[in-house]
C-alpha cells in the first residue's frame, strides 16, 4: 500500500504541485501546503511545518528525512541516503548528492561505474545558502551556517560557518 500510495503522490507532485508559485507570494493560495501534502507521501519521514518551495525535486523520496521546520528551498535537488534534521533553512538551488561515478576502470566508459550511495546528514537549526553542494557522505553538524556558492566537501563540525570552493572553516559561531 505505501507503494501505491507514493506512486501517486509522486504523480501529482512532479506532474502539478512541484510547478505551484512560490510560498510567500499573494497568489500561492496554499501552494507549499500541497507540495508538503504530496512530498509526505512519498518521503520516509516529515515532520511538522515543513516548507517545500517551488522546483524542489528529491527524486522518488526513498531514504529521504526531513525534520521539524526545515524546508527545501526553490529549485533545490536531493537524493536519498538523506537526513535533515529540524529547523533547517535551505536557501534557492541547493543541491545535496549522495552518489558519484568511479573513474577507475579504464575499459568501461565512467557511465557505468556508479559508486555507492553515502548517507548524507544535516544537523539542526542549520543555514545553507543559495547555490550549495553538498557532495555524498558529508555530515554537516548543528548550528552551521553554509555560505552560498560553497562546495562542501568534507564534514562541517558543529557550529561552524564555512564558505568557498572546496569549502573550508571561516570561523565557529561560538567564538563570537
Amino acid at each position: 500500500m505505501k507503494n501505491l500510495i507514493r506512486t501517486v503522490c509522486y504523480f501529482f507532485y512532479y506532474c502539478f504541485a512541484r510547478h505551484l508559485p512560490c510560498t510567500g507570494l499573494p497568489y500561492s493560495l496554499g501552494a507549499g501546503h500541497i507540495r508538503r501534502f504530496f512530498a509526505r507521501g512519498m518521503l520516509d519521514s516529515c515532520g511538522k511545518n515543513v516548507n517545500i518551495e517551488h522546483g524542489a525535486f528529491f527524486a522518488s523520496g526513498r531514504d529521504i528525512s526531513i525534520g521539524n521546520n526545515s524546508g527545501l528551498g526553490i529549485g533545490c535537488r536531493v537524493a536519498g541516503p538523506l537526513e535533515i534534521g529540524d529547523d533547517v533553512m535551505m536557501a534557492p538551488n541547493v543541491t545535496i548528492v549522495t552518489q558519484n561515478h568511479e573513474t577507475s576502470d579504464l575499459s568501461r566508459p565512467m557511465r557505468l561505474q556508479t559508486a555507492p550511495k553515502m548517507k548524507v546528514t544535516i544537523g539542526n537549526d542549520v543555514w545553507i545558502g543559495a547555490n550549495v553542494i553538498i557532495l555524498p557522505g558529508i555530515t554537516v553538524g548543528n548550528g552551521c551556517i553554509i555560505a552560498g556558492g560553497a562546495v562542501v566537501t568534507k564534514d562541517v563540525p558543529d557550529y561552524a560557518v564555512v564558505g568557498g570552493n572546496p569549502a573550508r572553516i571561516l570561523k565557529n559561531r561560538k567564538d563570537g
